[in-house]
């Protein structure tokens, strides 16, 4: 009583120095207790009189304390230290009702001063687990996941895994990760993964262990490729042949399914017997000649030797002496001279054709050969020469647009004339784009074509022509000038536009834009990261471009700044790949920019090159945009069917990859395609069939449902991910299919297919999937751009300077939905040529003019200055 009576001491009185307050130099921390043991609470302050210990608001009686005194040597003032103990007896009083905590309180002539807040818990672990792991068979290079819930503790049980009793260390294995939830997660299973996995708790009262889960990682068997057909059994006659092929390729190992189908065929063969010559009868004596001689003749022809067998032994000519009144030798007559006269007029003739060839060729070594095209040119300024005219079958055969300071430009059609004084641009009467667009240009120029042979041979003199692909499927090119231009490679989304003035005057470049293959071009990803985009060349590299040229590509990606860090990638001209842009982060370099969309993605570089979007996922809501599409054989002989179920990243380069695979296969569509949002979640795809009449088909599938890995799908490397449903029909007669098949990523949200098909009616392959683009692959000039080019030079001029109440480039920006890019517009020299140039990207060949028009009247419109209307 006397120490809770002199606890009650008064606040500091006015005037005290607060340096006379007690300070605490060791407060009290929280502790657990472990069983029966009583745990020690410490305190010690300076200067300090009295210092007493209060739990949960009741003070601690003061035999309870055991208190020292001693003095602080750098200060000289007294410490006083006090400790108390606290049993489970004492905490168990309260269990429940809150938690058991104490305080220190010290006094001095100054006050009191009050310590954290020490609680004290009782310690335990429970026995049993919420959640452990089990037992598992999974196939080579599937992801594997394993829950483990720990028991409940106090303090919570720290987790580890025991894989056949060794621990288990991620930092060392980057295939193996722990979840915040302590689920030990296998990114692809292996065959060192087989073993038995035990998830561990512990805390600083026991150490408590699962039940081991045993885990497989089985590989299923595959066919190696057939061997050789061997030689027919007989030599003469109908026989047999076969080939084999084994299991090994892998071998089904660790109770994996052993391969389908027969290890070796037979098939019939018929060998030709050989058939050995014979002579026909000797036809009559010839008469006896001028060297009285005569002869006969006879043919292995009955019959003639065939299928290896042997030929006629004998001579086939017979001469013998003969006498008759022919039988003179006479002197040469008037023919033999004839003939020597006739040689000689002919070695005459070409004597004659040889002088006039070698004249020929001397001449034509003087002038220019106008169909052999310099690579000089990338370099050179533009030099006029003279041209044949293109050949009208030659789709690849390009008209170069030559500067327009070495030749000369007409045009039909009405033009507003420019007004002087502020007014920027004249508005006519009628549509502000249709004059340009109705009239003529003419472009007279001299300049050399480029023909597809001729470009690919000068590029293959080129150290950069080494990784670019050999085909010309996936490939365009052109040559251009200060004009610009296009380039564009059918059916897949991708295009590279060349602005005017990109190119400086009086040069000529040979340009190229070309798609690869992933197995062409080796893209490291680390990490999350995933390939969103097809991997994409334009070059030649290093030619100097004065203004961005726009790579347009499409992607796959879901974007959002909270799920996704997108970058763009280059590769330099070492070969290693590097980030020039971070997509929703300030530009570091003014050399590139992109504009992400939802199908698309517009790229503005200053420097060409090889390009790709790189995605790394910053949580598991992060989703990536697959097209599910469905093929099947147009004709059935057999009772067998199969039905190709493709996964792919939905950009239409891969769609067109896998439609001219089909049709080499003679497949053809199986309904509309389908869209699925696959996540960051580490779980496989799965694709089962389901609701097919059981009396008319059955399924081949041993298991329920077949799987794609995770990574194989993530990483986008992989673009022709396909699982095969091998169905087989109880009776030829059957025609009509009718399934549903399901495809789903575990645990997420999935697609369904319904599958009604008359396998018996031989359809043509489905077009309408990527409808064929018209045009050529590359256009030069003002017939490369829907704006007319005059036109636009007045909207730059007219816009690019600041306008009164903001009737300028950046009104433009904001109608058009580009305002989230004004700094990067207002970086570049002018605005309005960024703006167009993006505009002409997106909408071009199918793109609204009159919207446009409609949008830049509009600006007019805001300031009466501005701009007037005049007749045209």
């Amino acid at each position: 009583t006397g120490a809770q009576q002199s606890a009650t001491v008064a606040n500091p009185a006015s005037g005290a120095s607060p340096d006379l307050l007690p300070h605490f130099q060791l407060e009290p921390e929280d502790v657990y207790i472990v069983k029966n043991k009583a745990v020690s609470l410490a305190c010690s302050a300076t200067p300090a009189t009295q210092i007493y210990f209060k739990c949960n608001g009741e003070w601690v009686h003061q035999g309870d304390h055991v208190t020292q005194h001693s003095t602080d040597r750098s200060t000289g003032l007294p410490v006083m230290e006090v400790r108390i103990e606290v049993t489970r007896q004492q905490v168990e009083k309260i269990f429940g009702l809150e938690e058991y905590w104490c305080q220190c309180v010290a006094w001095s002539s100054s006050g009191t001063t009050k310590s954290q807040k020490a609680f004290v818990r009782i310690a335990y672990l429970r026995k049993n687990f919420e959640q452990e792991p089990t037992a598992r068979e999974v196939s080579i290079e599937q992801g594997i996941v394993l829950p483990c819930r720990p028991p409940e503790g106090i303090p919570p049980a720290e987790v580890e895994w025991l894989r056949n009793e060794e621990l288990v260390d991620p930092a060392l294995d980057a295939n193996v990760y722990v979840t915040p939830e302590h689920s030990l997660v296998l990114r692809q299973a292996r065959l060192a993964d087989t073993a038995n996995y035990t998830c561990v708790a512990k805390n600083i009262v026991a150490r408590r262990r699962s039940a081991s889960a045993a885990i497989t990682v089985y590989v299923n068997g595959g066919w190696s490729t057939w061997t050789q057909w061997s030689g027919c059994s007989t030599s003469c006659g109908r026989g047999w042949q076969k080939r084999s092929r084994t299991c090994t390729n892998p071998t089904p190992l660790n109770g994996g399914a052993f391969c389908e189908g027969q290890n070796v065929q037979k098939t019939a063969c018929t060998t030709l017997c050989p058939v050995d010559g014979a002579w026909s009868e000797w036809s009559k004596w010839s008469e006896c000649g001028a060297e009285c001689t005569h002869w006969r003749s006879r043919e292995c022809s009955e019959p003639a030797p065939r299928n290896g067998g042997r030929d006629c032994h004998g001579p086939e000519l017979d001469t013998r002496n003969c006498t008759s009144e022919l039988c003179t030798h006479a002197a040469p007559g008037a023919e033999d001279v004839a003939l020597y006269v006739g040689l000689v007029a002919v070695a005459v003739c070409l004597v004659l054709l040889l002088l006039v060839g070698v004249l020929v060729y001397c001449r034509k070594k003087g002038g220019l050969d106008a169909d052999v095209a310099d690579s000089s040119i990338l370099t050179a300024g533009f030099q006029p020469v003279s041209i044949k005219p293109s050949k009208a079958d030659n789709p690849s055969l390009l008209t170069i647009q030559p500067d327009l300071s070495t030749t000369t430009m007409t045009y039909q059609g009405s033009l507003c004339p420019r007004q002087d004084g502020p007014a920027k641009l004249q508005l006519p009467n009628g549509h502000l784009l249709s004059p340009l667009g109705a009239g003529r240009h003419t472009l007279h120029h001299s300049s050399p074509a480029a023909e597809g042979a001729d470009f690919v041979a000068r590029l293959s003199t080129q150290s950069y022509f080494r990784s670019l692909p050999r085909g010309t499927n996936n490939m365009a090119y052109g040559t251009f000038n200060f004009l610009g231009g296009r380039l564009m490679i059918p059916n897949t989304g991708i295009s590279l536009l060349i602005p005017p003035d990109a190119i400086p005057r009086g040069k000529i470049y040979e340009v190229y834009l070309t798609l690869h293959k992933q197995e062409e071009v080796r893209l490291p990803l680390a990490g999350c990261q995933t390939l969103l985009s097809p991997i994409v060349s334009c070059g030649p590299p290093g030619v100097l471009l004065t203004r961005p040229a726009i790579l347009a590509m499409g992607h796959c990606v879901e974007a959002s700044a909270e799920n996704w860090s997108i970058r763009l990638k280059k590769q330099s001209c070492e070969g290693t790949w590097e980030d020039v842009l971070q997509l929703g982060a300030e530009p570091c370099t003014e050399l590139y920019y992109c504009q992400l969309e939802a199908q698309a993605c517009y790229v503005f570089t200053e420097q060409l090159g090889r390009f790709a979007l790189v995605g790394e996922s910053l949580s598991m809501a992060a989703s990536k945009r697959l097209k599910l599409v469905l093929f099947a054989p147009a004709a059935c002989p057999s009772l067998e069917y199969n039905i190709r179920v493709y996964c792919l990243s939905d950009t239409q380069d891969v769609l067109k990859e896998v439609i001219q695979l089909e049709k080499q296969l003679g497949g053809q569509l199986i309904g509309a395609p389908r869209v699925l949002h696959f996540k960051d979640s580490y779980h496989n795809l799965r694709l089962s069939i389901h609701d097919m009449p059981s009396s008319l088909w059955k399924s081949k599938l041993l298991a329920s449902y077949q799987e794609i890995p995770f990574y194989h799908i993530w990483s986008g490397l992989q673009p022709f991910l396909h699982c095969t449903f091998t169905l087989e029909r109880l009776s030829t007669s059957t025609c009509e299919l009718a399934c549903k098949i399901w495809v789903w990523q575990v645990e997420g949200d999935g697609q369904s297919f319904t599958v009604n098909f008359n396998i018996a009616k031989d359809t043509r392959f489905s077009d309408w999937l990527v409808p064929d683009e018209v045009g050529t692959p590359a256009l030069v000039g003002p017939s490369a751009f829907k704006i007319p080019f005059l036109i636009r030079q007045k909207i730059i001029s007219s816009l690019d300077p600041p306008g009164t109440r903001g009737a300028d480039w950046r009104t433009l920006a904001q109608k058009l939905n580009l305002d989230s890019h004004l700094s990067f517009f207002a970086s570049k020299a002018s605005p309005t040529a960024m703006i167009l140039n993006l505009w002409e990207a997106r909408h071009f060949p199918n793109g609204n003019l009159s919207q446009l028009a409609a949008a830049v009247a509009e600006i007019g419109k805001q300031d009466g200055a501005l701009f007037s209307e005049a007749e045209c």
